[in-house]
Formats: structure tokens, sequence, C-alpha cells
């Protein structure tokens, strides 16, 4: 059985990844085994005074387009002219 402990786990300030191992029954009664992996944001809802987050949820197959996406959305905040706004740490 596959425990529900995390096979590896990384962070980045509030946001947190991290890599599961999962198992399946198959038809003809075998099991096979395969990873998701969680993102997740954390922040602390100050008004309340209570922590939130937000999770996503995906398939080793998701990550290559989330990086691509992500990669454009990078592009045109950064390379925009309109930096009016900005949340930024800088």
């Amino acid at each position: 059985m596959v425990s529900n402990l995390p096979v590896k786990k990384f962070r980045s300030g509030a946001i947190e990844g991290v890599i599961w191992a999962n198992k399946r029954k198959q038809e003809d009664g075998s099991e096979i085994e395969f990873k998701t992996v969680t993102l997740r944001r954390s922040w602390k809802d100050k008004t309340q005074d209570i922590w939130r987050e937000e999770k996503l949820n995906l398939r080793k197959t998701d990550l290559p387009k989330i990086q691509l996406i992500i990669q454009k959305l990078q592009e045109d905040l950064y390379l925009s002219n309109d930096n009016k706004g900005d949340d930024s740490d800088e």
C-alpha cells in the first residue's frame, strides 16, 4: 500500500509543490502506480487571523502545459511597458 506521505516537497516562499505516489486497480485486478502533483499557495487572512490556501492537483502530463502558460504570462508581464500597479518585490 502506498502511504499518504509525499514523495518530495519543494517550497519557495508561500508556494509549495508536492509529488504524491498513487495506486489504481486495473480491470484485470493488477495495480498500477502513478504520480500526481499538488501546487499550493498559502497566505494569512489578516482580517480573520486565519491561514488560507489554494490548491491545484495535477497529473504529470499537465506540467509541460503549465510551464508553457506560465512562461507566456511571465513574458507578457515583464516585457510589457505597463508596469503600473505591480505588486512585485522590486
